[in-house]
């Protein structure tokens, strides 16, 4: 048994937490819980559910040169993320079973609990994917021509209805490739800001209501990807799905290309500063359902190319809930809006019902935080393989103890993620 005492949780209470570490379990938060076993004081200390990124991709298999399950999970560790979602668009892709059977053998390096989603293409087999421990379905990219992955409205309309017979959610990447500006391909490969004004607002906006509108009709549970403009978010919520804003859409914006060139090329692209504070905005007051990374680590020789040829993607699963506690530090958030869009939304969205919060009963995925230890981020600190950040520079509050089922995967104290497979695969937890 471990006890956690005088912790102040996400809405002020100061409560003591004990753990079943054998079961993984929290088995009472109270004010003066009986000593029993091991003990932290915590006076002082902030704990919250650990993080739920419901939106990573940690390259493996094929792309283990730009990450790996080991290298991502233990940068999400030191992050306080303690599930992570992954999505399906790695090699081969996983879209059959035996695709699917290949990355969770290599998941099970994973220092944190993680789901495994199924993707969806031409010649994929649902079949053989809902056979298996599924968590979702997606990242479905709904009329995106820029990728391998990308489908036509017809097929996505096959895979949302059988995403509801199966009690499954569809992630959908929505950006509708008809509407983007071809003129500005023809701006020179050094004009960065050519990629945001390439992929529009008004394609993402068009994508996300006909994938919701899609998704009503059959009844279906749908969740709409990084949304990166105001206009995205508030189609998804009329339309009745749920949605996700990304750390670099939330604290990053076109006006940040000077100093981060091609390294700020991701799909959604950057927006103006005013779409920017639209979304911070719809983020603070409880509109957008979910922060998640989108994590997409690239190695810097790939970033460093024009802004036509380099990779789309950034990483951020060990900055994110960093960066969301300095935005709360600073009160431009509240500590009860970080605990739900990083953990209690995301469990509830993805039904991920022994998760998000901090109960008697739930599993002990904890983090614990010094809400005034602020510091400086910097690739190099970072443990992620690529080495980068886009968020070079700017400051978050990092944890200093990350448990995943009463395990501690990472102690601050000495900066580096415990030696140990902790993860478990979540996708035979899911409600249904």
């Amino acid at each position: 048994m471990l006890t956690i005492r005088n912790a102040t949780l996400a809405d002020g209470r100061e409560v003591d937490v004990r753990i079943d570490t054998s079961a993984g379990r929290i088995t009472g938060v109270g004010s003066t819980l009986t000593e029993s076993g091991d003990s932290i004081d915590a006076a002082g200390k902030l704990l919250l559910p650990g993080m739920i990124d419901a939106h990573v991709h940690f390259r493996q298999p094929g792309f283990d040169h730009k990450e790996t399950w080991e290298t991502g999970s233990r940068s999400a560790a030191a992050g306080g993320v303690t599930t992570v979602v992954d999505q399906p668009n790695t090699d081969p892709p996983t879209v059959d079973g035996e695709a699917f059977d290949r990355k969770a053998d290599v998941a099970e390096a994973s220092y944190v609990d993680y789901g495994i989603n199924g993707g969806v293409t031409p010649d994929w087999n649902p079949d053989e994917l809902f056979d298996r421990s599924l968590l979702a379905l997606g990242e479905v990219f709904l009329a995106d021509s820029t990728g391998e992955m990308g489908i036509e409205e017809d097929l996505f309309r096959e895979a949302v209805e059988r995403a509801t017979d199966e009690y499954r959610v569809v992630t959908v990447h929505a950006e509708d490739a008809d509407l983007f500006a071809e003129e500005a391909t023809e701006r020179p490969g050094d004009d960065y800001d050519a990629w945001s004004a390439y992929r529009t607002a008004e394609a993402e906006a068009e994508a996300v209501e006909r994938a919701v509108e899609i998704g009503d009709e059959a009844d279906a549970k749908v969740h709409v990807a990084h949304t990166s403009t105001p206009e995205g978010v508030d189609a998804a919520k009329s339309g009745g799905a749920t949605c996700e804003v990304t750390p670099h859409h939330l604290f990053l914006s076109r006006e940040d290309y000077d100093e981060l060139g091609t390294f700020g090329r991701m799909n959604p692209p950057l927006r103006s500063e005013d779409r920017r504070e639209a979304v911070f905005e719809r983020v603070a007051d409880g509109t957008v359902d979910i922060v998640a990374t989108d994590h997409a680590p690239h190695t810097r020789e790939e970033k460093d190319a024009s802004i036509w040829d380099a990779p789309s993607g950034v990483p951020g699963v060990e900055t994110a809930l960093p960066l969301l506690l300095e935005a709360a530090r600073k009160d431009e958030l509240s500590y009860e809006r970080v605990r739900d869009l990083t953990a209690a939304n995301p469990a509830d969205v993805f039904g991920l019902t022994r998760k998000g919060k901090v109960e008697q009963g739930l599993m002990a995925d904890l983090v614990l935080v010094d809400p005034d230890a602020s510091r400086e981020i910097r690739g190099e600190d970072l443990h992620s393989k690529c080495g980068w950040t886009p968020f070079e520079g700017m400051r978050g509050v990092f944890p200093e103890l990350t448990m995943v089922r009463g395990n501690v995967v990472y102690d601050g104290r000495d900066g580096e993620p415990e030696d140990g497979e902790f993860g478990e695969a979540v996708g035979e937890n899911v409600r249904g």
